[in-house]
């Protein structure tokens, strides 16, 4: 995680690049379940965290529940910067209607309370 720290500190990396589907790097990390690198791209503090694609308009938040990442809710959750009932464009789902279609029990806890 080091070499991960070091280049996302590095001037020459946008930590918020879009590929061709208007995913960030956040995005893509939230998706997977990947904490640790979720942590340190928060930990720049140039990451936005309601970054929308342009194909779904899903936010890392919204994948994040959907694979049932409870520790990257957690951390997405913790920033206050985050919209719990923000509704994608492609199927118009909350991140918790995300988490309970998945069954996922302990994301749908932390979201309904986070409502």
């Amino acid at each position: 995680m080091d070499i991960i720290k070091l280049l996302f500190e590095s001037p020459k990396v946008d930590v918020e690049s879009k590929d061709t589907y208007g995913r960030t790097p956040l995005s893509w990390a939230a998706e997977r379940g990947h904490e640790a690198v979720v942590k340190l791209l928060l930990e720049t503090g140039k990451v936005d965290v309601e970054s929308k694609d342009t194909v779904y308009g899903r936010t890392p938040l919204s994948r994040a529940a959907e694979g049932g990442h409870e520790a990257v809710v957690k951390l997405l959750l913790e920033t206050g910067k985050v919209d719990v009932e923000s509704k994608d464009e492609g199927y118009g789902r909350t991140p918790l209607s995300w988490a309970a279609v998945g069954g996922h029990e302990a994301v749908v806890k932390l979201l309904r309370w986070s409502i």
